[in-house]
């Protein structure tokens, strides 16, 4: 995920946090707020100390990162939101976690009406 697309100061966080809106799932918590600063838009993983040590804590926030990388088409614009990792979500595969991230953006309206191209099945 490029570095300007990234939420890092504490008062960004403090402000989602305090003005934003939040939706959560069993394994994840969005708070997100609307910003015409934030281009197309930002993100922060918050990852805390209850769901493992540093190695579990980083390996779930470059997963959660590069999920919405992969997905960043299809989210709303000049939107800042941070995503909350819940001790549930350790266990998950990958795909799962994918499932469960695109659920809460969905369920948050993070998400554009989007219907991917099929993709062509070799003969």
């Amino acid at each position: 995920m490029q570095r300007k697309l990234r939420l890092r100061n504490r008062e960004d966080f403090s402000r989602i946090y305090r003005a934003g809106k939040s939706f959560a799932n069993s394994q994840f918590v969005v708070y997100w707020s609307k910003q015409p600063v934030a281009e197309p838009f930002r993100l922060g993983v918050s990852a805390s100390k209850k769901i493992g040590n540093a190695v579990v804590r980083n390996r779930m926030r470059r997963m959660v990162k590069e999920i919405v990388r992969a997905h960043s088409d299809r989210i709303v614009p000049n939107t800042d939101f941070i995503l909350i990792v819940r001790k549930p979500a350790t266990a998950m595969k990958m795909k799962d976690m994918e499932k469960s991230v695109l659920h809460v953006l969905k369920k948050a309206g993070l998400l554009k009406n989007f219907s991917p191209k099929p993709v062509k099945q070799p003969d």
